[in-house]
């Protein structure tokens, strides 16, 4: 039986011509135009990257090699009794756009399993923070402490053909996406449980199992883990955490440079923090209504205050999807059969059921519909982690599989230094005056 590195040099041996042939004989060809406001607004849905890992569709949602959200979760293999498959799967099939068998799963565990020792000098870095350090700053640490382990840097240095850089890159990533997940647990219980010390992972569970062990939670917080891991592993390449990953990646930088700063630019407000802003609204919203669930009415009339007062409702709204997005789908329907009578849960039902006819009265919404935030922070809440700044620790670990992914096929395709041109103000300017 092939295992995945096997497999994936197939994949990559199929491709490579492909990239080649479109360089040689369409280069020239115009595939998109610019405006003035992508520009100036940060370049949004300018056509300029590739990625075959996954395409945000604006009435599918997210596409992991082509398969939707819920074909993802009906096809991968899942462990006995589990809702959600294992995440080992999803990485399989990120990277080679086939659907894995459970052995060939089973098979990939193994590896996983064999790839996660930490070196001591790790935890030292993470135990030398203050213990009110923000857990993000912690882990882009940890992770780029770990780049001393790279297989690709002494493989550079020792001189290797470009043709060849997917392969160390791919021990690089593989390595650090079996840590990952130890790391984060340990974090946790180093800032919020240190009365509980580290849990060393049992070697008979996946990695979402093992996460939740080593947090202390029973289940089904496995299928939490698995949940959550899954739906944010990637979302094209574009934003802000996949696109930083990328772009440092792109100077042969190795995987550890690239994910610390995925990690840092995750930690930003605009882009990881948006489950807590939805929880803290809808504390709030609890506090308002003194712990009653509001009726139709009473939610409606708290709605339209917050618009007329010129704030959002947080965990609505997408930039490209004109859909519920499936992320939030998956996460109602765990909701539904596992914590049906959470309060919390019971507000986010509450607000599902009037806010999209609302923004869509208000006209100001161009997706009226709930993204993925709209009750991540609340499943965490229910199940004891009630940190809001451990959030985007989860996030990193899951958004993880889909960058290393893309940077594994970036090598082995030959992508070149990321550099685009700037302009300046005037420049832009006269442009307009041209045209006009």
């Amino acid at each position: 039986m092939n295992n995945l590195k096997d497999k994936l040099y197939a994949k990559i041996q199929e491709h490579r011509p492909r990239t080649a042939k479109l360089l040689e004989e369409h280069g020239d060809t115009i595939i998109d135009h610019v405006t003035v406001a992508q520009v100036i607004g940060g370049m949004r849905g300018i056509k300029s990257l590739v990625t075959d890992i996954s395409y945000l569709d604006p009435l599918e949602g997210i596409r992991y090699r082509g398969f939707t959200l819920p074909e993802v979760l009906e096809k991968l293999p899942k462990p006995e009794g589990a809702d959600m498959p294992y995440v080992e799967g999803l990485y399989y099939l990120l990277l080679t756009g086939e659907m894995p068998t459970k052995e060939e799963v089973k098979y990939l565990m193994v590896d996983f399993k064999n790839r996660r020792f930490i070196p001591r000098y790790v935890w030292d870095v993470i135990d030398a923070f203050p213990s009110n350090s923000h857990p993000m700053a912690i882990l882009s640490a940890a992770v780029m402490s770990l780049e001393r382990e790279s297989h690709f840097n002494t493989s550079y240095k020792k001189g290797m053909s470009k043709m060849d850089y997917w392969s160390c890159t791919y021990e690089d990533a593989t390595n650090l996406l079996a840590k990952m997940p130890l790391i984060g647990a340990y974090i946790y219980n180093k800032l919020y449980h240190p009365e509980k010390g580290h849990r060393y992972p049992d070697p008979s569970l996946d990695l979402g199992g093992n996460f939740a062990y080593m947090m202390g939670k029973d289940k089904p917080y496995d299928d939490v883990a698995r949940m959550y891991f899954i739906i944010h592993a990637d979302h094209e390449s574009g934003n802000v955490s996949a696109h930083t990953g990328h772009l440092v990646a792109s100077s042969l930088s190795d995987v550890y440079y690239a994910t610390s700063a995925m990690i840092n630019g995750l930690a930003g407000p605009l882009h990881g923090l948006a489950n807590q802003e939805v929880l803290r609204w809808l504390q709030g919203l609890r506090e308002q209504m003194n712990g009653e669930i509001p009726s139709d009415e009473e939610m409606k009339k708290y709605v339209w205050e917050t618009l007329n007062s010129g704030q959002v409702i947080p965990g609505y709204g997408h930039a490209v999807l004109r859909k519920t997005d499936p992320r939030y789908t998956v996460q109602r329907e765990f909701c539904l059969k596992h914590m049906p009578d959470d309060e919390l849960f019971k507000y986010v039902d509450a607000l599902y059921k009037v806010v999209p006819d609302i923004l869509q009265e208000h006209g100001k919404a161009k997706n009226p519909w709930p993204n993925v935030d709209a009750q991540s922070g609340v499943v965490q809440w229910h199940y004891g982690v009630t940190q809001y700044d451990f959030y985007t620790v989860l996030f990193s670990i899951g958004r993880s599989f889909g960058v290393l992914s893309n940077i594994i096929w970036d090598r082995a395709l030959g992508y070149s230094l990321e550099r685009p041109k700037s302009i300046t103000t005037e420049m832009l300017e006269e442009m307009v005056k041209a045209k006009n």
